[in-house]
């Protein structure tokens, strides 16, 4: 199994997914941090393949981050926040409900932060019994104000879960995506089944997405980019939906189905033991 795998649903409660060790293990050592300066006052707190990406908002009221990676990663973020400014974390939205994106709730909420999230990832937090629900959920958009700046929140379909929301920095033209976009190398795309997730209509979600006013696209796992690499990603959903979908009426077995995936998609072992199943039945 390679090192580089992508683990996004790692750190859920024992049940969830059937996890292999070398996979179960994320989450008990902090990741190796850097800070990305994307303008002023707006930050990526940045590591490799996983947790996912953290996004910093630094206004002169406090912070608004978006996604707080494992809780074995919160003192670190802390720490690297401190580099930039005084001031506390006032609010963290979760992109979505898997623990490399929320699991630094809890620790953020005992230092006063309010978590936000679309009802739907709370609904599967709270199915999971996971620590850190979400103090407020937006449905289908929201808006947070603080320091002058403002940081719009939108749900706007089902891709990687059935809650993944996007976070809009609309007076820098920048957007963070969660999972609903990730790029480089052993993070393809992948479909969260039990998560609520759909490749179907993933190409539709993203397409909305692209509606809004950006240039810079912050993954949730991977390296900023601009928006013509988010629309190249639309593209790869909507071809990987129709070759599936014809694979299928040609009655191809489940050997070749998973040989596509990896061949033409990036798809590890891990994937293929997560979402295979999942994505045949779904383009049927």
């Amino acid at each position: 199994m390679k090192k580089h795998l992508w683990f996004g649903v790692v750190g859920l409660a024992a049940g969830c997914f059937a996890l292999p060790a070398a996979q179960a293990q994320f989450g008990d050592k902090a990741s190796k941090l850097s800070l990305v300066k994307l303008q002023d006052d707006l930050y990526v707190i940045h590591n490799d393949y996983v947790p996912g990406n953290t996004t910093a908002l630094i206004t002169n009221q406090g912070v608004i981050l978006v996604d707080d990676k494992f809780e074995i990663d919160h003192d670190n973020i802390i720490a690297m926040l401190k580099t930039v400014t005084n001031q506390p974390v006032k609010y963290v939205i979760n992109t979505h409900f898997h623990a490399d994106h929320s699991g630094g709730n809890a620790k953020m909420q005992a230092g006063g932060t309010l978590a936000v999230a679309s009802a739907q990832a709370r609904t599967r937090m709270v199915e999971a019994k996971m620590s850190g629900l979400p103090d407020m959920t937006i449905a289908p958009r929201g808006t947070l104000y603080l320091g002058g700046r403002s940081v719009e929140i939108f749900w706007l379909g089902r891709s990687h879960t059935d809650g993944d929301v996007v976070v809009l920095f609309p007076q820098y033209r920048v957007i963070a995506m969660g999972d609903m976009y990730t790029n480089g190398e052993g993070t393809p795309q992948l479909i969260d089944y039990a998560g609520g997730g759909s490749a179907k209509e993933w190409t539709a979600t993203v397409e909305n997405a692209l509606m809004l006013d950006f240039e810079t696209v912050i993954p949730g796992h991977g390296n900023v980019v601009k928006k013509a690499d988010l629309l190249k990603f639309r593209d790869s959903t909507k071809r990987l939906t129709d070759l599936i979908t014809q694979q299928v009426k040609q009655k191809k077995s489940k050997a070749d189905i998973e040989a596509t995936m990896r061949k033409e998609f990036g798809w590890q072992d891990f994937h293929v033991q997560m979402a295979l199943d999942g994505l045949i039945k779904e383009m049927h």
